[in-house]
């Protein structure tokens, strides 16, 4: 309340000091507008008398006055830089407010004499329980002020109870959303009458959990700050998710909360920084910097802080991240584990956490001294334990008995201000004499600035990138609980996971407060955010030759110097731009030459001969030079269901309902050959250096080797079955990567799985679509494999460990599509072709095609010619617009 303290009153020489008068949970505190006036502290269990004069009938009607006689109070007075000079303690003394606003003091007084009752209580669990109490009276009492909003038009949606969430201190309130406003206003007016937020800027909001509970909720009107512009915290998660509705579906534009997997995906490809991804990570496992119990983790980097110059080519410069810091010293892990074995369960291996608000506060005590008095009571830490030196920090992190502390976001910014003492601080005198005052800096640091950019190079560093997947495995991964958690040496207490205790359970208010205090206090481990192995990033070595061509090699068998300008230079600049204007495509002809859809195309070398495979059971052979149909073969009263032309362009492969591979000469203009293959219908083909690959609705992929006639010398082509993928249902496609080593398949019943096809055995498998996988195909760079089906929906693996890493859902099914890695050209049910940007998780462009579903998709090599195959039994050709 805005009051004044009144000294003196009715002498000659009363006088007024202009300023704050805050009730809080256990004490008043009196702060003078003035810094020069000291701070007024006044316990309430040592108050022996709260009343309202009798006497306070004045002129002003909107002047009242509280009395407060108490047995000792703190005074802290401050110099000029609102530094802490001194602090003593007053004993028996009366103090005499003078509020501003009328109708007030009842209702503070009674408060007052509330909380001095419940400071009297001896449980702490008992006055946190009748503080409650008072707390949600005196809501219950209020609502949120109308008059508060920006415009009498507003339409009210919500209002509720909840608490704003600052480091260490909760403000309770009143929460309101409008159709054009969110607002906070606070019980106390503090730090403002009303926090308002227009919905319109609003650009992120995160549901939140706020000590092991699912009560919190973040908004973000930037893209990339650290910091929200405010954190809420509600009484039950139905409010919650009830304002998070009101606010996710009122924004047009609102950007969805990106899954792990897809900031994954970006970092993987190099799209997002070692530091943006571990930010977005923290940010999704509830890590906040307003809630210094959670607040963002990062690891310890570097090892190395005894060189004069660091050396960021050496592997012993870093940290093992693939272990947690406890288990870095070999010797003291033993004796961990000794104490782990011996303990009853639940065991832990280490009783103090990576993170927790000490440990943050530890930190920044130089540019946060506040928040450290408000953690110990008003006291800074001894001198020795202060956050002296970076060295000591590290070393004594490797071999403290109970320090296994990671770092924080800071370290990796660009702000120094936490390692300099600025503010002048008197944190104390160490052991030898030396007062504490700046962090001491490695060696090999010039100055802060030089540390954090060292710092910052040292987390973009090769060495890094090639293992910090083993460090998220740790903290937001597979190896943060059970098992895997377990040998990894990774074991914490349980109260610092979520799930570890129900509170909502816990009746006793005492137990309850003493938990709810551990597990804000000493630290809580992030949200699990994967619970499989993370993929390894993928460090761009050397550059492959090309992205799409079925002859191109892996990217380790293609080094390229990065000076050395070649043909395959000028064929990525091209490949990049085409996929640049995607979007752009127009369409340049199309032709109706079949009698049913469309379900194959094959191009000839020259880009001259487009042929083509129906249901109508017809191969199909049309120039694109002339502009007219040359041939029409028919081998089958069944459909055709794909085909290809092998290099030379002298034979077309088509495969058949019929459960047969035919083989058409295009020299001789005749079926040249039939392979009798499969038990059922062959769905789809492929061709490698004399292997043919084929599915079929048999359950199976069959590997021949493949001798052509021509290259015998004899009128039939010679067969001999390699290998037989078994699959458990009807296979309706399947795909090489580029250096035609693995293969992935698609099953009827949504089952992907990626085959070594030099060894023919099975890699991954995965359940991926509910319904047919439509279309699936690996990147160029072989990393990532796309699949869609007819469930609608895009997804993303990682090749090397087999994990689902993005899913993307699209209006309706996508038949057919070609992809960069990155950006995805399909073809839809309606017709229509979509651009997918899969990085940002969104279609960005739409664009006219058919008047059926496109059932089928070619791209050259240089993906500047498309050409589309449809149910309107039409085939179009289309070419970006640059």
């Amino acid at each position: 309340h805005t009051a004044n303290h009144i000294i003196n009153r009715d002498c000659r020489d009363e006088r007024k000091i202009r300023g704050s008068l805050k009730i809080c949970s256990k004490s008043i505190i009196f702060e003078p507008d003035e810094k020069i006036q000291p701070i007024i502290k006044i316990p309430l269990r040592d108050c022996i008398s709260i009343e309202a004069p009798e006497d306070n009938e004045t002129n002003n009607p909107f002047t009242w006055y509280v009395n407060l006689r108490c047995l000792y109070t703190s005074i802290f007075v401050f110099n000029k830089l609102n530094t802490c000079i001194s602090s003593t303690l007053s004993g028996k003394t009366e103090y005499l407010f003078q509020l501003d606003v009328a109708g007030k003091v009842d209702d503070v007084v009674q408060t007052l004499l509330q909380l001095n009752r419940a400071s009297h209580l001896d449980k702490l669990g008992d006055q946190a329980a009748m503080i409650t109490a008072i707390l949600q009276s005196r809501l219950a009492r209020t609502s949120f002020d109308k008059n508060r909003f920006q415009n009498v038009s507003e339409t009210l949606h919500m209002e509720c109870e909840a608490e704003m969430v600052t480091p260490l201190v909760t403000n309770p309130g009143h929460v309101c959303i409008t159709d054009a406003n969110l607002y906070f206003q606070p019980l106390n007016g503090y730090p403002k009458p009303v926090v308002h937020i227009m919905m319109h800027n609003v650009r992120r909001i995160y549901k939140r959990r706020h000590g092991l509970m699912p009560l919190g909720l973040e908004v973000f009107c930037t893209e990339n700050d650290l910091c929200s512009d405010i954190y809420l915290k509600f009484y039950n998660s139905q409010d919650r998710d009830e304002l998070y509705f009101y606010i996710a579906t009122y924004l047009e534009n609102h950007i969805t909360e990106q899954t792990a997997e897809s900031y994954m995906l970006q970092w993987q490809r190099g799209h997002i920084s070692n530091y943006q991804y571990l930010l977005h990570l923290n940010n999704l496992a509830d890590r906040s910097c307003n809630d210094l119990s959670q607040y963002p983790v990062f690891p310890w980097i570097i090892a190395d802080y005894s060189s004069s110059e660091l050396d960021l080519t050496k592997p012993e410069t870093f940290r093992d991240l693939s272990k947690p810091v406890g288990a870095l010293n070999k010797e003291r892990l033993e004796r961990l584990l000794t104490r782990y074995r011996e303990m009853p369960e639940p065991k832990f291996m280490y009783g103090s956490h990576y993170s927790s608000p000490g440990y943050v506060l530890f930190y920044l005590v130089r540019v946060a001294p506040e928040y450290m008095l408000c953690l110990q009571n008003g006291k800074f830490d001894h001198a020795d334990r202060t956050f002296n030196s970076i060295a000591e920090t590290w070393k004594n992190c490797l071999d403290g008995a109970t320090d296994f502390k990671e770092l924080i976001p800071e370290f990796y910014e660009n702000d120094s201000s936490f390692l300099v003492n600025s503010l002048k601080l008197d944190l104390g005198k160490r052991q030898g004499g030396k007062m504490v005052e700046h962090v001491e800096l490695p060696s090999w640091a010039l100055d802060p600035d030089d540390f954090l950019q060292k710092s910052q190079n040292a987390l973009e560093s090769q060495y890094v990138s090639e293992h910090l997947h083993e460090w998220i495995d740790l903290v937001f991964g597979y190896k943060q609980k059970g098992s895997e958690a377990i040998a990894a040496h990774n074991v914490f207490h349980p109260l610092t996971y979520e799930g570890g205790v129900d509170l909502n359970s816990i009746m006793d208010p005492n137990e309850k407060v003493a938990l709810l205090t551990q597990i804000l206090e000493f630290g809580q481990t992030p949200k699990q955010l994967f619970t499989t192995p993370h993929p390894r990033r993928i460090i761009p070595k050397f550059k492959s030759l090309s992205r799409t061509s079925s002859h191109n090699v892996s990217i380790a068998e293609s080094p390229v110097s990065p000076n050395e300008e070649s043909f395959e230079d000028l064929t990525e600049e091209s490949i990049t731009l085409a996929w640049n204007n995607i979007a752009k495509l127009k369409l340049d002809e199309q032709y109706k030459i079949h009698k049913e859809e469309i379900t194959g195309i094959a191009v000839s070398c020259n880009g001259s001969s487009v042929f083509t495979t129906s249901q109508d059971s017809t191969l199909k052979m049309f120039s694109k030079e002339s502009k007219t149909l040359q041939r029409s073969v028919s081998f089958s009263n069944m459909a055709l269901s794909s085909c290809l032309i092998l290099p030379g362009d002298t034979t077309v492969i088509s495969s058949s309902w019929d459960n047969h591979i035919y083989f058409y000469s295009v020299a001789f203009g005749r079926r040249q050959d039939t392979l009798m293959g499969h038990d059922d219908a062959v769905s789809k083909i492929c061709w490698h250096d004399n292997r043919l690959y084929s599915a079929s609705w048999d359950s199976t992929v069959k590997v021949w080797h493949c001798v052509p006639a021509e290259v015998l010398g004899t009128k039939r082509h010679h067969f001999e079955l390699l290998a037989e993928l078994e699959h458990d249902v009807s296979v309706n496609t399947i795909h090489l990567n580029a250096a035609n080593a693995m293969l992935v398949s698609g099953t009827k019943e949504g089952t992907i799985s990626i085959w070594d096809v030099t060894t023919a055995t099975m890699l991954h498998q995965l359940s991926c679509h509910s319904g047919t996988v439509y279309d699936a195909a690996f990147s160029p760079d072989s990393r990532h494999l796309l699949s869609t089906g007819e469930d609608g929906c895009f997804k993303v693996i990682d090749v090397q460990t087999g994990m689902l890493i993005s899913s993307m859902a699209s209006e309706q099914p996508q038949r057919c599509f070609k992809w960069d890695g990155h950006t995805v050209l399909s073809g839809s049910q309606s017709g229509e072709l979509l651009v997918w940007d899969l990085l940002a998780g969104k279609f960005i462009e739409r664009i006219k095609g058919h008047t059926g579903a496109v059932t089928c998709m070619w791209m050259n090599e240089q993906c500047s010619s498309i050409i589309t195959g449809g149910e309107d039994k039409q085939i179009m050709f289309w070419k970006p617009q640059y």
